[in-house]
């Protein structure tokens, strides 16, 4: 499967999943900030993707959980140098070098756009 037609596969089941116009899923689009997604959505993205794709997501694998609860992961409000580290391990799938040059746990949220969602899909099912 191209990435193209995982693209076209994964704004398919955003759209079914947030009730938005085609045209507003778009691969820099941020699930929080641009597509309007709460957390409870995550949920069911994540449901509505293991069906479309016919694959198995873990809990936390697609959306990291505990990193921001964890105090030797943040300090101040950014992510220390061992939580970059654990997001990096954690989020392959993410671009993380502009978070990288200000890791403030507040912009964490940004790092989840469609294009994130596209690469994990894609590394899950040719790995």
């Amino acid at each position: 499967m191209t990435e193209t037609e995982v693209f076209a596969k994964v704004k398919e089941t955003l759209v079914e999943a947030l009730g938005l116009d085609d045209e507003e899923v778009t691969p820099e689009a941020t699930l929080t900030g641009d597509l309007g997604a709460e957390s409870i959505d995550f949920l069911d993205i994540v449901f509505r993707l293991e069906k479309a794709f016919n694959i198995k997501i873990p809990r936390g694998e697609l959306f990291p959980d505990n990193i921001v609860n964890n105090p030797e992961f943040v300090q101040d409000g950014k992510l220390t140098e061992t939580g970059l580290v654990e997001l990096t391990n954690r989020m392959p799938h993410a671009d993380l070098k502009e978070f990288e040059q200000d890791p403030d746990i507040n912009k964490l949220a940004e790092l989840f756009k469609v294009q994130t969602i596209v690469n994990y899909v894609s590394n899950k099912i040719s790995g």
